[in-house]
């Protein structure tokens, strides 16, 4: 027996939607993350693009005396510098966005399209910043470790001796451990075999797990290759003698130091072109303010067994 269809008695959901405002939320980008380094690194303005990094020549023949009470002759001595000092010039992360005037006229209710559009693109080129500070071949902090300051596991995972090794290479107040979320979780799990799990301490209202009062900042941009990470430890400030990030002050149009957002004008196709550039750079003042620990294994894995 067929069953009966009911009669409909009241407005169904599918009409009255048609009446109703769905609450929106902006564009939402997975590739977008906190970028920490960016934060705790000191941020130094550049004029002209250039940054000279003045060191002194043969600085453990500067002689100076402890006298004595008696009339010995003092040592005559100077400070000599290098005399071709490196120079950093800043690099540039450009882009242009391009929107139709049809489009930012007609659908900029309740989000203006064109601030929606340059919101992504600058947290693309943030993000792209972030992997420059840490990757490029010229600056990056990767490539400007000193053959001294590298050191690697002793048994491949990254073990609490390692993190006090890395310690001895930057034991003038060093500021924190950059590391892939994924070491994180490979130094978390040696912690756990040991018995020490490592405190945590909340910094930009988020947790992090420390080693000797140290940070464990988490950055995607740390390469993995073959289940392999590699750890850094860094001081950061000019007057520490660190690690400095480095920005040009005063663009036109700047939205942030060191970005901004410049309108290029309307061609023939009605599209209203904007041109988006981020200047900047980094440089490590001495060598002992940075060091890596190499060979980092993030894919070992414990069965935990417990006493009975």
């Amino acid at each position: 027996m067929a069953e009966e269809i009911k009669k409909q008695t009241a407005l169904g959901d599918v009409a009255a939607r048609q009446l109703a405002i769905a609450t929106r939320t902006v564009p939402q980008m997975i590739t977008i993350t906190p970028r920490w380094l960016t934060h705790l690194l000191n941020w130094i303005p550049v004029e002209s693009g250039v940054y000279r990094l003045n060191k002194v020549k043969d600085a453990g023949n500067v002689e100076v005396d402890c006298s004595g009470r008696d009339e010995r002759v003092l040592p005559q001595t100077f400070v000599d510098y290098v005399e071709n000092p490196r120079e950093y010039n800043l690099s540039a992360v450009n882009t242009v966005l391009d929107v139709h005037t049809r489009v930012s006229d007609l659908y900029s209710k309740p989000y203006n399209q064109i601030s929606e559009q340059l919101r992504l693109i600058i947290e693309t080129i943030k993000e792209r910043q972030e992997s420059e500070l840490i990757n490029n071949k010229e600056y990056g902090l990767l490539s400007s470790v000193a053959p001294s300051q590298r050191i690697g596991t002793r048994t491949g995972p990254p073990t609490p001796d390692d993190l006090d090794e890395l310690i001895t290479k930057v034991w003038k107040e060093p500021g924190f451990f950059l590391l892939h979320p994924s070491a994180v979780a490979a130094f978390g799990r040696e912690c756990t075999r040991r018995g020490v799990p490592p405190p945590t301490v909340s910094l930009f209202g988020s947790q992090f797990l420390t080693w000797r009062g140290l940070p464990l900042i988490p950055s995607d941009k740390i390469p993995v290759e073959n289940g392999k990470s590699k750890i850094l430890l860094l001081r950061t400030g000019e007057s520490r003698q660190g690690v400095v990030g480095l920005y040009q002050p005063g663009l036109p149009g700047e939205q942030s130091p060191g970005l901004s957002v410049r309108f290029m004008g309307i061609n023939h196709q009605a599209i209203a072109s904007y041109l988006v550039s981020l200047y900047c750079s980094l440089a490590v003042l001495v060598d002992d303010a940075l060091a890596v620990l190499d060979d980092v294994a993030v894919d070992r894995y414990h069965e935990y067994k417990w006493p009975s």
